[in-house]
């Protein structure tokens, strides 16, 4: 395993949604289960490895292998951050191992607290250890980590960037002096502490970047540069620091040296894998030359042996070494795999073939396969990501079944297969692909993994590549005679094909081979090279039962071709991907600045260097002395195929000037040169093949008809675009102009559709050579309507021009518009161009105001000014504003009386039919109004009971999450810094002292209740002070709960004996005193047990059965109003009348659900009032409830598309068919809307990923409840089209009652389970706390009854009770809506009236929510007195039963909380008011020590804050 390097990030990533989400304003995001349950390998990435862990992010083990590509859920988000992530920084390291006995261990590095690091248990991820300065915290320092044991105690060796030569003081992140220049630590795992006798290593004046840290043996290895390397004109190779893990005795770890790595002068290290392969051990690294520009062999993959590396190590000019004065070595390879852009590596060994697993920054999977004599094949691609998002620095198999791969990117992870072995057709192509992977099962007659075959484990039931013919076959050479070469296999056997194909840096030939039985021979008579030459040859063979082809590099072989002497010739097989590039020269070429001769002609430029995949049908070559030279050539060499393309000259246009036709190739960067006359090539550039061209978005997304307008596209690929089309349905595509860009923006002009008169959709489709690609479409509107302008002189020499135009939906902004005046001097005509200062808009107009200021004395004559305005290609005179009002005054005025007189007698005719129809309308009202009421009586008494029978595992969320969400119900700041310990430091005692005194003061009782006291009596110590010093109190306590409680007792009577001369009974009414909120936090701490195992599974049943009863009927999709609700305010009134339609939804197989089948069809019952979002809601629930696990795919990103004979059609919440009301109100698409009846097939699909999800649904959008509902609340649908029915909201009150009844078992099991006392025993802090109440009151000779019961609930139910039933959030890993929130407020009451000695009487205008619970609140009453009555009866706790209670919850959660963060806000507290403090504790006696202590606690945090690192 090995290391995250720096420049890693955080992976957010994306999890199924359990339940349904309506679409509404305050729809809940949800969430998984919470940390405690969730297993290790699904929670935090982790691998496995005997005896060591490397730094990295091994990743999750799964259960059962998924389908490809999928996403890995991992816990993120405010319900529980993902292994212990605090808010806000990044993580640099990643490290899992297993302790004796199988106990997981996961480290993890943060840039936080000076580099933290955090050593969690598993599986219950309990925290161990939390370290700072460990790890680096620079943004872009980079850390790498190995995790070993030694003499049965394990160790982690840290290799980090701490600092550079930048100032990096802004960060707060600057090592002591001392740790400046240390860059690699060994330390123990218990403390993480760096200490000398295990080795700290320090570095020279460069400062060093290490990309890995690996274990091989007795050493460890650490990959690394210098950070000048990342300068383009640093020559210096990278190197591999190897240290030494000798015996504490025998001077502990000890840095053997360095060596540099050297693989084709490439300066910099990008990713790095170690491959056992039996004894041996091969290091495989990713390099990079420095230049940021990307060339065909910017990176290359070269593999060194670790035993090589670990001998040849050697003092280093990077560290500070003693007693070593060798001299550093250098190790030389050839790149095994050259590439433009490789990003990531991983290495294994399968049937003693390396494979290697390759990412590319393009979001390529490349595989590579190396023989024997680790030369790699032509390498595959195993995927491609469409984003082209770049692939992570770490790969890794999945650890359960290796026959897939974790592919890391962006914001995902997906699972990919790590063969294709289906696109073998034939047992010969799947043997002589020499795939390790893949291999023939003959029961199926397919190639296959192993575990993909049947009776693979019997006798000739899958043969892999050591069952291939060829397995152990070679070509030998040998040069007998002068121009001859002879090529042989190494098994005789007789031939029946052979070809001997020369491949120079000259051109490509082919000589008369000559065949004779086990070899072939051929002259090679125009052959003519020098010693300096790189002469290829490549040789094929074939007999009846195999076919073999290999390359071959010669080197030194003038003098053996040409006169027969041998003995300096040099031929060695070659990978085809890396033939001749050995040499730093062979770099690709930045641009070119110079001219590029051959022998005869001269190459200035190749035009284009990008293009797509689908090839160039003509690119151009500039130079010289084109028209005198032969046989020219382009030579076109990459990975793909690992041959090279020769592309003949298409056409030599005069002597500068010649053109080539590209063919189609996969995407990547190539080398290309030109070659002529039988000479070499010219040095080669890079020509990029890029992936289509794709479009994200259009801005703006408009034009008017006129056209002109700027449009700016962006997306990806645009540098291969040759042109820009825009074609609508009645004219020829139009080729638009286009303005300068880049690879990610197009700018062009949108031309003019002069003969359209309305508003149009075009399409937008991208040119590349012959192919037309769509992009986006584009929206044509009307040119804009100009009404007048006002033209205003008084500001002389300025003017101030005010135009007035029709409001429309171009957006054209101020920069779009261009203003000018012209006016008449003589025969002359001028023009004046306004500066346009501003567009604003009004409902009725837009005001365009414009100015320009005068210079010189030309007066303008204003009755021959004209004003113009031009868009684009829209220019238009605007006309001044009239100035005949009144004539026209004069002629409307007898109109006017005329259509008066007219009004007036209609008026009166209408009036006597609207008294006939009003008669009719009220004998409608009545019927209606019998109806409902009928209906909703039947409903009442025939609706059976829904109630959950399963709901699977209650999402609990842990005991921490709990905890800070009680105590800090409106505070949410706080809760995330207590989620960690505070880190310890390297000097832990000077830092740790002021804390540990400020504890040792707080518990002493006597001070911690006069500090209470004087801070409660300070004026601006407010009820939020109180509440937030009562919480810090509690966490800073958490582990001394005995002593926490004997606080409580203190204050408890103090508050008493404030209380008790004015009104007993309002005792803890409030939350107005610390010791209010105290109880509420004890109670939490104390029941948080009981709440989990007794009170949890009934409380998640009422929130959930609540919320199925909700969506039984009509729901608002904007309002989220329902039909079926507790609460009078959530109720749907304005509903019509709705039916249920049964569906078939045609759920399709997806990569996305590794436990789903085939296809399969689910009927799901929607109401037709539904809208889209919400059928494709219940859709998935549906497929929850029949398969027990979720589709795989979130809401957002599913579709619907009804299946009919005649068509398919999508189904969309908005879409052109959308309803429109009058007041230019949307209303949302249902199932109704579509005429979908019953039995209707559906089908989901996947949407595509730029397509928009979620709709914000503004007021411009309106569902059930129509725009007019909520104004006039008596009639619906006055000003709509068609008859609406007549509606009342007292109407559906029973559908209130109805859902009181539905739910009614599900509650009161709730309540019961409360107040009832299983096994006849109460909670020890229940019965504590009312014993301790019942003593008090009868200390005071308090005989009311009355006042102890009201204690007792001011106590724990309206003290905690209540909070709990009111907030599910606070116990459940779940979001709680606005209307969930409603109903559980009407509950929260029934519960609190149950508790109440005040007898109710309500009337026929109480609330409902009163009304609804009144008649079984009698009856709560007389469970709840038996209640209080039994735990009185209860045999009183012994005090060592309390304490011993207390004892073991207090050891439950120890380090749960940053105490220590506590500690400093209650400092924070004391600071403020210190001389209050001081000057009460002066008054009091026997306060003297506390006093000298509280000056010691304030003199160790002003020198702590004068120390603090800035």
């Amino acid at each position: 395993m090995t290391a995250m390097g720096a420049g890693m990030v955080p992976i957010k990533f994306l999890a199924p949604t359990p339940s349904l989400v309506h679409l509404c304003k305050d729809r809940p995001r949800h969430r998984l289960p919470p940390l405690s349950t969730l297993s290790p390998a699904r929670h935090c990435p982790g691998g496995r490895e005997r005896g060591r862990a490397g730094a990295g992010a091994a990743l999750p083990r799964r259960g059962s292998p998924a389908p490809v590509p999928r996403r890995v859920p991992v816990r993120v988000g405010p319900a529980g951050q993902g292994c212990g992530e605090p808010p806000g920084t990044r993580s640099n390291l990643l490290l899992h191992y297993e302790e004796a006995g199988g106990v997981g261990v996961l480290l993890t590095g943060w840039t936080q607290d000076g580099g933290a690091c955090q050593v969690w248990e598993q599986p219950s991820y309990r925290q161990r250890l939390n370290q700072s300065e460990v790890v680096s915290c620079l943004p872009d320092g980079s850390t790498a980590g190995v995790v070993f044991q030694k003499a049965g105690a394990w160790y982690l060796a840290v290799a980090a960037t701490y600092s550079t030569s930048a100032d990096t003081s802004h960060l707060h992140c600057e090592p002591s002096k001392s740790d400046k220049e240390t860059v690699i630590t060994v330390r123990r795992m218990v403390t993480l502490k760096s200490e000398e006798e295990l080795g700290i290593i320090k570095r020279r004046e460069e400062p060093l970047h290490f990309v890995d840290a690996l274990q091989w043996g007795d050493h460890l290895f650490f990959p690394y540069y210098t950070l000048k390397a990342r300068l383009g004109n640093n020559t210096e190779p990278p190197s591999m620091a190897v240290l030494s893990l000798m015996p504490l005795s025998e001077g502990g770890p000890t840095l053997k040296g360095h060596v540099y790595l050297d693989c084709g002068c490439r300066s910099l290290i990008i990713s790095s894998s170690l491959v056992r392969q039996g004894e041996r051990g091969w290091w495989v690294g990713v390099f990079r030359h420095s230049h940021n520009a990307k060339a065909w062999n910017s990176t290359a993959v070269c593999i060194f042996g670790m035993e090589e590396m670990k001998e040849q190590a050697c003092a280093s000019p990077h560290f500070n070494m003693n007693g070593n004065s060798c001299e550093a070595q250098s190790i030389k390879k050839l790149p095994t795999l050259i590439h433009s852009g490789l990003v990531a590596v991983y290495g294994t060994v399968v049937l003693n073939r390396i494979v290697l697993f390759l990412g590319t920054d393009d979001g390529q999977l490349l595989k590579a396969i190396l023989n024997e004599d680790m030369k790699s094949n032509c390498p595959e691609v195993l995927y491609e990501i469409e984003e082209e998002t770049s692939i992570f620095p770490k790969l890794r198999l999945d650890p359960v079944n290796n026959n897939y791969i974790y592919l890391p990117s962006a914001n995902k992870v997906r699972r990919i297969p790590v063969a294709n072995c289906s696109r073998f057709a034939s047992e010969q192509e799947c043997l002589s692909a020499k795939d390790p992977y893949c291999g023939w099962c003959s029961f199926n007659q397919r190639c296959t993994f192993k575990e993909n075959c049947t009776h693979s484990n019997s006798i000739n039931g899958w043969y892999n590549i050591s069952h291939a013919p060829d397995k152990d076959l070679k070509i030998l050479l040998s040069f007998p005679a002068k121009y001859q070469v002879v090529v042989t296999a190494n098994v005789g056997k007789i031939l029946t094909f052979c070809m001997i194909k020369i491949v120079t840096a000259v051109e490509i030939f082919y000589e008369n081979v000559v065949l004779k039985n086990s070899s072939c021979f051929c002259n090679l008579t125009t052959l003519m090279i020098t010693d300096n030459d790189c002469l290829v040859l490549e040789a094929s063979l074939s007999s009846s039962s195999w076919n073999i082809t290999q390359t071959f590099q010669l080197k030194n072989c003038s003098r053996c071709i040409h006169k027969g002497e041998c003995a300096s010739c040099e031929w060695i097989r070659v990978s085809p991907v890396t033939t001749c590039q050995d040499d730093c020269s062979a770099t690709a070429s930045k641009g070119i600045t110079t001219v590029q001769k051959t022998e005869h002609i001269s190459i200035q430029s190749i035009e284009p260097l990008w293009i797509s995949t689908l090839g160039k049908s003509e690119i151009t070559v500039k130079g010289e002395n084109f028209t005198r030279a032969s046989g020219i050539k382009l030579i076109l060499t990459g990975i793909t195929g690992c041959k090279p393309d020769i592309i003949k000259v298409r056409n030599v246009l005069n002597d500068t000037q010649m053109t080539f036709a590209l063919p189609p190739t996969r995407k990547e960067a190539k080398s290309i040169c030109i070659q002529a006359n039988g000479k070499k090539c010219s040095p080669p550039m890079t020509l990029h093949y890029v992936s289509l061209p794709s479009c994200s978005r259009i801005t703006p997304n408009t034009s008017w008809i006129s056209g002109g307008r700027k449009i700016t596209t962006t997306g990806r690929n645009f540098n291969v675009v040759d042109s820009v089309i825009i074609s609508d349905d009645q004219r020829s595509n139009l080729t638009v102009s286009r303005c300068p860009g880049n690879a990610s923006e197009y700018h062009y002009l949108t031309p003019s559709l002069s003969h359209a008169t309305e508003g149009k959709v075009v399409d937008m489709m991208l040119k590349v050579d012959t192919t037309f690609i769509p992009c986006v479409k584009l929206h044509y509107h009307p040119d804009p309507v100009f009404i007048n302008y006002q033209l205003h002189t008084e500001l002389d020499p300025d003017l101030e021009l005010k135009i007035y135009k029709e409001n429309d939906n171009l957006n054209i902004s101020k920069t779009e518009v261009e203003v000018y005046l012209s006016y008449m001097t003589g025969a002359q005509t001028k023009k004046i161009w306004f500066s346009v200062q501003n567009i604003t808009k009004k409902p009725d107009r837009s005001t365009i105001l414009c100015k320009f200021k005068r210079e010189g004395t030309d007066k303008i004559d204003f009755s021959t000014v004209k004003v113009f305005v031009k868009l684009g290609n829209f220019e238009h005179e605007v006309k001044p504003t009239s100035s005949h009002i009144y004539l026209y005054v004069l002629i409307l005025l007898p109109i006017v009386v005329g259509v008066i007189i007219a009004a007036f007698i209609v008026t009166r005719y209408k009036s006597k039919e609207l008294t006939r129809k009003q008669s009719q309308q009220l004998e409608l009202l009545e019927y209606e109004i019998r109806k409902e009421i009928r209906e909703g009586f039947a409903e009442l008494q025939m609706d059976e009971l829904d109630v959950v029978d399963s709901f699977g595992t209650v999402p609990f969320l842990d005991y921490k999450h709990f905890a800070l969400r009680t105590f800090f119900p409106e505070s949410g700041g706080f809760a995330s810094i207590f989620s960690e310990e505070m880190p310890q430091s390297r000097d832990q005692t000077s830092k740790d002292e002021s804390f540990n005194m400020l504890h040792a003061l707080i518990c002493n009782k006597n001070f911690l209740v006069t500090l209470i006291h004087t801070l409660e009596k300070q004026k601006n110590f407010s009820v939020k002070d109180r509440c937030l010093f009562a919480s810090f109190l509690t966490i800073a306590l958490q582990t001394k709960l005995v002593y926490l409680t004997h606080i409580l007792e203190v204050l408890t009577r103090d508050l008493m004996e404030q209380s008790s001369n004015v009104q007993p009974k309002l005792l803890l009414r409030r939350t107005e005193s610390v010791v209010e909120k105290l109880l509420t936090n004890w109670m939490s701490v104390c029941l948080s047990g009981f709440l989990r195992e007794t009170i949890g599974e009934p409380f998640y049943l009422l929130v959930t059965t609540l919320n199925q009863r909700i969506n039984k009927g009509p729901v608002d999709a904007i309002t989220c109003k329902a039909l079926y609700t507790l609460n009078e305010d959530w109720l749907l009134w304005q509903v019509s009348e709705f039916k249920t339609v049964t569906v078939n939804i045609i759920f399709e197989k997806i990569p996305e659900n590794e436990s789903g089948d085939a296809s399969q069809t689910i009927p799901v019952n929607v109401l037709d009032c539904d809208t889209i979002g919400q059928a494709k809601e219940k859709s998935l629930q549906a497929f929850f409830n029949k398969n027990g696990f979720l589709y795989g795919l979130q809401l957002d990103e599913i579709g619907l598309e009804l299946v009919s004979e005649e068509q398919q059609r999508e189904l969309l919440d908005i879409d052109g068919s959308s309803e429109v009301m009058e007041d230019g109100i949307r209303k949302l698409n249902t199932i109704g809307h579509y005429e979908i009846s019953n039995g209707a097939t559906i089908k989901v699909f996947k949407k595509k990923a730029n397509t928009r999800s979620d709709v914000d649904y503004s007021d411009e959008h309106c569902h059930l409840i129509l725009p007019d509902s909520e104004a006039n609340k008596d009639v619906k649908g006055a000003g709509h089209k068609g008859k609406q029915k007549f509606k009342v909201k007292e109407m559906y009150l029973t559908k209130l009652l109805s859902t009181k009844v539905a739910i009614h078992s599900v509650v009161e099991k709730l309540f019961r389970s409360i107040w009832s006392l299983p096994n006849n025993k109460a909670p020890v802090a229940i019965k504590y706390f009312f014993d301790f109440l019942d003593a008090q009151a009868e200390s005071k000779k308090i005989t009311d009854p009355d006042v102890v019961h009201i204690w007792k609930t001011n106590s724990l139910p309206l003290r905690f009770w209540v909070n709990i039933l009111k907030n599910p959030q606070f116990v459940f890993d779940i979001k709680k809506t606005s209307h969930i929130d409603g109903c559980l407020s009407v509950i929260a009451q029934a519960f609190m009236d149950a508790f109440s000695l005040a007898e109710q009487t309500l009337g026929k205008e109480a609330p409902t929510n009163k009304l609804l619970y009144a008649k079984d609140i009698p009856l709560y009453k007389k469970e709840v007195k038996a209640y209080y009555k039994a735990i009185r009866d209860l045999p009183p706790l012994t005090t060592a039963e309390v304490e011993e209670f207390l004892a073991q919850e207090s050891k439950k959660h120890e380090n749960e909380f940053n105490e220590k963060v506590a500690l400093s806000e209650i400092y924070k507290y004391i600071v403020k008011y210190y001389d209050e403090i001081v000057s009460k504790l002066e008054r009091e006696r026997g306060f003297e020590e506390v006093q000298k202590q509280l000056q010691q606690v304030k003199a160790l945090f002003d020198e702590k804050k004068k120390c603090k690192w800035h």
